[in-house]
Formats: C-alpha cells, structure tokens, sequence
C-alpha cells in the first residue's frame, strides 16, 4: 500500500488515479502512524511554498517525512519542499537534499526570453539509478513550475529550460521529481511503476 500525504497541496486526485491504474492500492492521510506503515509513501504537490512548509510544520508532519524509511517520491512541490530553501516567500524547507531552489529569472544564458512558469512537454537527460529503468534518453515528460532546482550532486535526471536543472533527484531512500510523472504519459507510467518496484 502507498500512502500519499495530506496536505494543502492541489492535484492529489491524478496521483492517486494513475496508481490505481498501476493496480496500487493507496490512501491519502496526515496520519503518522499510517505514513510510517506504508510500503511507499508519495508527497505529491502544487502550491506554495511557505504556505506549504507551515502547513507541515503545525502539524509535526516536516519530522515524520524526514525520518521515514520506506522508498519516498515527491512530485513538483514536493521535490523543492524536499531542498534546503526555496526563494519562493524565502522558505527554509526540509533539507533533505542540500540544493537550492530558484526562480527562473524570465531570461536564460543565451539572453532569449523564457516564459515563466515552464509549461509543458521537456526532454529529460543524464538518466541515473532505478527510478528510470526502462526509460530512454531525452524521453519527454510534463513540467508546470516557477522554480527549479540547481544541479547538485544528488541530481539523477536533467532538463535545459534556459538553464540546466535538476529534473530528478535522489538520496537513499528519497526520491523526487519535478515534472508530473501522473501526467507524462507511458513514459510517467513507467516511472511510477519503476518506484512500486522499489
């Protein structure tokens, strides 16, 4: 079973459905001891990030996320409330990877306009660990965010949006994702389906 963190984050529904659709049963809950029962747990995410970050905080759950065992994947909000800080509100988050969190500045290296948020179908390179087995290089998948993380060395997937981002990254039992795997098609499928495995 998956346990999928309660918070107040938007967009919990679709994880929920494309884990069903991988025959996974799941539950969606705050609850600690359920979290800490779970043969997986998801922190899925669109929001904020201080509205996030004191969400969890009120309610004990920014320690039980940091201490669990089990595999753990968050997804878009969920990957930067899992860095040290985010420049959104000038958050101090989890800190379970030591990466920063940035705006994309509107402008990339070459001085070509971006459009913020990134929105939309991106490649994804530099493919590391069992999180992507199965999955080719520059496979595409669907990003919707204003901020990024910076490269660092727990980085096990990439993407260029105006600058080289981490698309993935990893650290023992944690695992986290900025694009939305349950809304990148066969290749997001396989994703997810590559962390029930684990």
């Amino acid at each position: 079973m998956t346990a999928i963190i309660k918070y107040n984050a938007g967009n919990v529904q679709s994880v929920q459905y494309a884990l069903e659709r991988l025959g996974e049963s799941c539950v969606w809950t705050d609850d600690e001891k359920v979290l800490r029962t779970a043969d997986r747990v998801i922190f899925p995410g669109v929001g904020e990030a201080s509205s996030a970050m004191q969400y969890l905080r009120a309610r004990g759950l920014d320690g039980v996320i940091c201490s669990l065992q089990q595999p753990v994947l968050g997804i878009c909000l969920g990957l930067q409330l899992f860095c040290r800080h985010s420049e959104e509100n000038d958050t101090t988050c989890l800190g379970l990877f030591d990466v920063p969190i940035r705006l994309f500045s509107g402008v990339a290296e070459t001085s070509e306009k971006l459009k913020v948020p990134h929105m939309g179908w991106n490649e994804i390179s530099n493919l590391q660990g069992p999180l992507f087995t199965g999955v080719a290089e520059q496979s595409f998948v669907y990003f919707v965010h204003s901020y990024y993380a910076a490269l660092g060395e727990n980085t096990i997937a990439t993407t260029h949006y105006g600058t080289n981002f981490s698309a993935a990254l990893q650290r023992d039992n944690f695992y986290a994702v900025q694009f939305h795997p349950e809304k990148s098609g066969a290749v997001g499928q396989q994703i997810l389906r590559n962390f029930l495995q684990l």
